[in-house]
Protein backbone atom coordinates (compact mmCIF):
# COMPACT_ATOMS: atom_id res chain seq x y z
CA UNK A 1 0.00 0.00 0.00
CA UNK A 2 1.20 3.31 -0.91
CA UNK A 3 1.06 5.97 2.00
CA UNK A 4 -0.01 9.39 0.94
CA UNK A 5 -0.09 12.74 2.85
CA UNK A 6 -2.05 15.65 1.29
CA UNK A 7 -1.21 18.86 2.33
CA UNK A 8 -4.17 21.38 0.95
CA UNK A 9 -5.26 24.60 2.25
CA UNK A 10 -8.73 24.42 0.59
CA UNK A 11 -10.26 21.72 3.09
CA UNK A 12 -13.52 20.86 0.34
CA UNK A 13 -10.94 19.69 -2.16
CA UNK A 14 -8.70 18.01 0.37
CA UNK A 15 -11.63 16.20 1.29
CA UNK A 16 -12.32 15.93 -2.27
CA UNK A 17 -8.94 14.26 -2.77
CA UNK A 18 -9.06 12.27 0.03
CA UNK A 19 -12.44 10.47 -0.96
CA UNK A 20 -10.99 9.72 -4.35
CA UNK A 21 -7.88 7.80 -3.04
CA UNK A 22 -10.26 6.06 -0.52
CA UNK A 23 -11.81 4.75 -3.72
CA UNK A 24 -8.64 3.47 -5.32
CA UNK A 25 -6.64 0.71 -4.51
CA UNK A 26 -2.97 0.57 -3.25
CA UNK A 27 -3.41 3.76 -1.21
CA UNK A 28 -3.52 4.47 2.39
CA UNK A 29 -4.46 8.53 2.91
CA UNK A 30 -2.25 8.99 6.48
CA UNK A 31 -2.63 12.30 6.83
CA UNK A 32 -4.65 15.50 6.15
CA UNK A 33 -3.19 18.98 6.77
CA UNK A 34 -3.75 22.86 6.34
CA UNK A 35 -0.39 23.64 7.73
CA UNK A 36 2.92 23.34 6.52
CA UNK A 37 4.31 23.05 10.06
CA UNK A 38 2.42 19.92 10.71
CA UNK A 39 2.77 18.67 6.59
CA UNK A 40 6.18 18.51 8.22
CA UNK A 41 5.55 16.32 11.43
CA UNK A 42 3.37 13.64 8.77
CA UNK A 43 6.21 13.44 6.63
CA UNK A 44 8.71 12.72 9.38
CA UNK A 45 5.87 10.28 11.10
CA UNK A 46 4.86 7.95 8.58
CA UNK A 47 7.29 8.62 5.76
CA UNK A 48 4.77 8.21 3.12
CA UNK A 49 5.63 7.45 -0.67
CA UNK A 50 3.78 10.49 -1.81
CA UNK A 51 2.93 13.84 -0.78
CA UNK A 52 0.05 15.82 -2.69
CA UNK A 53 1.04 19.53 -1.52
CA UNK A 54 -0.18 22.72 -2.21
CA UNK A 55 2.01 25.86 -2.16
CA UNK A 56 0.00 27.93 -0.22
CA UNK A 57 -0.70 26.54 3.63
CA UNK A 58 -0.69 27.78 6.96
CA UNK A 59 2.63 28.84 8.71
CA UNK A 60 4.53 26.83 6.22
CA UNK A 61 4.38 27.11 2.54
CA UNK A 62 4.95 24.01 0.27
CA UNK A 63 8.43 25.22 -1.10
CA UNK A 64 9.70 25.09 3.22
CA UNK A 65 8.07 21.93 3.37
CA UNK A 66 9.52 20.24 0.34
CA UNK A 67 12.91 21.70 1.58
CA UNK A 68 12.43 20.65 4.99
CA UNK A 69 11.93 16.76 3.97
CA UNK A 70 14.59 17.24 1.34
CA UNK A 71 17.10 18.43 4.09
CA UNK A 72 15.98 15.30 6.11
CA UNK A 73 17.04 13.06 3.80
CA UNK A 74 12.96 12.12 3.11
CA UNK A 75 12.32 10.25 0.00
CA UNK A 76 8.60 11.09 -0.75
CA UNK A 77 7.57 12.25 -4.04
CA UNK A 78 5.96 15.50 -5.23
CA UNK A 79 2.53 16.15 -6.87
CA UNK A 80 2.81 20.44 -5.95
CA UNK A 81 -0.41 22.56 -6.81
CA UNK A 82 -0.17 25.98 -7.33
CA UNK A 83 -1.27 28.99 -8.52
CA UNK A 84 0.88 30.76 -10.84
CA UNK A 85 2.54 29.67 -14.13
CA UNK A 86 5.83 31.54 -13.59
CA UNK A 87 8.77 29.55 -14.62
CA UNK A 88 10.90 30.10 -11.72
CA UNK A 89 8.13 29.02 -9.54
CA UNK A 90 7.64 25.60 -11.32
CA UNK A 91 11.61 24.80 -11.75
CA UNK A 92 12.40 25.43 -7.82
CA UNK A 93 9.25 22.94 -7.62
CA UNK A 94 11.08 20.88 -9.49
CA UNK A 95 14.06 21.33 -8.15
CA UNK A 96 13.08 20.19 -4.82
CA UNK A 97 11.37 16.97 -5.48
CA UNK A 98 8.21 17.83 -7.57
CA UNK A 99 7.60 14.72 -9.86
CA UNK A 100 4.32 16.97 -11.44
CA UNK A 101 3.29 20.83 -10.80
CA UNK A 102 -0.23 21.36 -11.56
CA UNK A 103 -1.85 24.47 -11.92
CA UNK A 104 -5.15 25.04 -9.92
CA UNK A 105 -7.93 24.54 -10.21
CA UNK A 106 -7.33 21.10 -10.86
CA UNK A 107 -9.67 18.01 -10.58
CA UNK A 108 -8.97 15.53 -8.11
CA UNK A 109 -9.19 12.67 -11.19
CA UNK A 110 -6.17 14.64 -12.71
CA UNK A 111 -4.28 14.77 -9.48
CA UNK A 112 -5.04 10.86 -8.79
CA UNK A 113 -3.80 10.19 -12.20
CA UNK A 114 -0.11 11.84 -11.66
CA UNK A 115 -0.29 9.70 -8.15
CA UNK A 116 -0.66 6.84 -9.91
CA UNK A 117 1.97 7.75 -12.50
CA UNK A 118 4.38 7.73 -9.83
CA UNK A 119 3.19 5.22 -8.10
CA UNK A 120 2.91 2.48 -10.73
CA UNK A 121 6.81 2.17 -10.61
CA UNK A 122 6.78 -0.44 -8.09
CA UNK A 123 2.98 -1.64 -7.67
CA UNK A 124 2.84 -4.87 -7.24
CA UNK A 125 1.26 -5.97 -10.71
CA UNK A 126 2.39 -9.39 -12.46
CA UNK A 127 5.76 -9.37 -14.07
CA UNK A 128 4.99 -8.61 -17.50
CA UNK A 129 2.45 -5.90 -16.45
CA UNK A 130 4.86 -3.99 -13.59
CA UNK A 131 7.85 -4.39 -16.60
CA UNK A 132 5.16 -2.28 -19.09
CA UNK A 133 4.20 0.10 -16.08
CA UNK A 134 7.77 0.61 -15.06
CA UNK A 135 8.64 1.11 -18.82
CA UNK A 136 5.90 3.72 -19.24
CA UNK A 137 6.60 5.61 -16.02
CA UNK A 138 10.43 6.38 -16.98
CA UNK A 139 9.62 7.15 -20.58
CA UNK A 140 7.71 9.38 -18.52
CA UNK A 141 10.03 10.85 -16.82
CA UNK A 142 12.62 10.88 -19.83
CA UNK A 143 10.31 12.95 -21.32
CA UNK A 144 9.13 15.42 -18.85
CA UNK A 145 12.80 16.10 -18.23
CA UNK A 146 13.66 16.63 -22.25
CA UNK A 147 10.54 19.27 -21.82
CA UNK A 148 12.38 20.79 -18.95
CA UNK A 149 15.26 21.63 -20.54
CA UNK A 150 14.22 22.98 -23.34
CA UNK A 151 11.86 25.28 -21.54
CA UNK A 152 7.83 23.86 -22.41
CA UNK A 153 6.24 24.33 -19.25
CA UNK A 154 4.15 21.80 -17.38
CA UNK A 155 1.21 23.91 -16.73
CA UNK A 156 -0.16 24.48 -20.24
CA UNK A 157 -2.40 21.67 -22.18
CA UNK A 158 0.01 21.02 -25.05
CA UNK A 159 2.41 19.93 -22.86
CA UNK A 160 0.18 16.95 -21.44
CA UNK A 161 -0.71 16.47 -25.51
CA UNK A 162 2.96 16.39 -26.78
CA UNK A 163 4.21 13.96 -24.47
CA UNK A 164 1.20 11.54 -25.10
CA UNK A 165 1.81 11.59 -28.77
CA UNK A 166 5.80 11.33 -28.32
CA UNK A 167 4.61 8.25 -26.30
CA UNK A 168 2.44 6.54 -29.24
CA UNK A 169 5.08 7.70 -31.45
CA UNK A 170 7.47 5.15 -29.57
CA UNK A 171 5.18 2.81 -29.62
CA UNK A 172 4.13 2.87 -33.18
CA UNK A 173 6.91 5.15 -35.30
CA UNK A 174 4.56 4.46 -38.14
CA UNK A 175 1.84 6.58 -36.59
CA UNK A 176 3.77 10.17 -37.05
CA UNK A 177 3.09 9.43 -40.73
CA UNK A 178 -0.92 10.26 -40.06
CA UNK A 179 -0.96 12.98 -37.24
CA UNK A 180 -3.91 14.60 -38.56
CA UNK A 181 -6.06 11.36 -39.05
CA UNK A 182 -4.76 9.45 -36.81
CA UNK A 183 -2.28 11.09 -33.59
CA UNK A 184 -4.53 14.36 -33.20
CA UNK A 185 -7.95 12.15 -33.12
CA UNK A 186 -6.70 9.59 -30.32
CA UNK A 187 -5.41 12.06 -28.27
CA UNK A 188 -8.25 14.45 -28.29
CA UNK A 189 -10.17 11.23 -27.44
CA UNK A 190 -8.02 10.50 -24.62
CA UNK A 191 -8.14 13.91 -22.97
CA UNK A 192 -11.93 14.65 -23.98
CA UNK A 193 -11.36 17.87 -26.48
CA UNK A 194 -11.01 18.08 -29.97
CA UNK A 195 -8.11 17.16 -33.04
CA UNK A 196 -8.06 20.35 -33.95
CA UNK A 197 -7.51 22.06 -30.01
CA UNK A 198 -4.86 19.40 -29.44
CA UNK A 199 -2.36 20.44 -32.65
CA UNK A 200 -2.97 23.57 -31.69
CA UNK A 201 -2.04 23.00 -28.32
CA UNK A 202 1.21 21.08 -29.35
CA UNK A 203 2.26 23.91 -31.90
CA UNK A 204 1.99 26.63 -28.81
CA UNK A 205 3.82 24.25 -26.46
CA UNK A 206 6.85 24.17 -29.59
CA UNK A 207 6.19 27.98 -29.79
CA UNK A 208 6.74 28.50 -25.85
CA UNK A 209 10.33 27.04 -26.23
CA UNK A 210 11.97 28.40 -29.46
CA UNK A 211 10.75 31.73 -28.61
CA UNK A 212 12.55 31.29 -25.20
CA UNK A 213 15.57 31.07 -27.03
CA UNK A 214 16.28 27.59 -25.90
CA UNK A 215 17.69 26.41 -29.00
CA UNK A 216 21.23 25.02 -27.91
CA UNK A 217 19.56 23.12 -25.27
CA UNK A 218 17.29 21.28 -27.95
CA UNK A 219 20.63 21.18 -30.39
CA UNK A 220 22.44 19.58 -26.81
CA UNK A 221 20.18 17.21 -26.13
CA UNK A 222 19.95 15.94 -29.56
CA UNK A 223 23.54 15.62 -29.62
CA UNK A 224 23.87 17.34 -32.94
CA UNK A 225 22.99 20.84 -34.51
CA UNK A 226 19.42 20.60 -35.53
CA UNK A 227 18.12 23.74 -35.49
CA UNK A 228 19.35 27.14 -35.95
CA UNK A 229 18.14 30.83 -34.76
CA UNK A 230 14.13 30.62 -35.31
CA UNK A 231 14.04 28.33 -37.28
CA UNK A 232 11.63 25.75 -35.77
CA UNK A 233 10.13 22.27 -36.54
CA UNK A 234 6.88 21.61 -37.31
CA UNK A 235 4.44 19.42 -34.74
CA UNK A 236 5.04 15.94 -36.35
CA UNK A 237 8.66 16.88 -36.82
CA UNK A 238 9.39 17.48 -33.10
CA UNK A 239 7.58 14.12 -32.03
CA UNK A 240 9.53 12.26 -34.51
CA UNK A 241 12.92 13.71 -33.16
CA UNK A 242 11.72 13.21 -29.39
CA UNK A 243 9.98 9.83 -30.11
CA UNK A 244 13.56 8.49 -32.40
CA UNK A 245 16.02 9.59 -29.50
CA UNK A 246 14.07 8.16 -26.67
CA UNK A 247 13.50 4.45 -29.25
CA UNK A 248 17.65 4.91 -29.84
CA UNK A 249 18.11 5.26 -25.74
CA UNK A 250 16.21 2.05 -25.18
CA UNK A 251 18.56 0.33 -27.76
CA UNK A 252 21.44 0.94 -25.86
Amino acid sequence: MKQVIILESNEAFARELASHFSTQEGYTICGITDDGAEGVKLIEQHSPAIVVLSLFLKNLDGFTVMETARREGRKADFVVMGNFADDKIINRAISLGAKYYLMKPVAAEVVADRVAEIAGEESPLPAREAVERKRAGSLDERISNIFISIGIPPHIKGYSYLREGIKMAVEDPHIINNVTKGLYPIIGQRFETSASKVERAIRHAIEVAWNRGRIDAVNAIFGARVYIGTEKPTNSEFIALVADKLILESMV
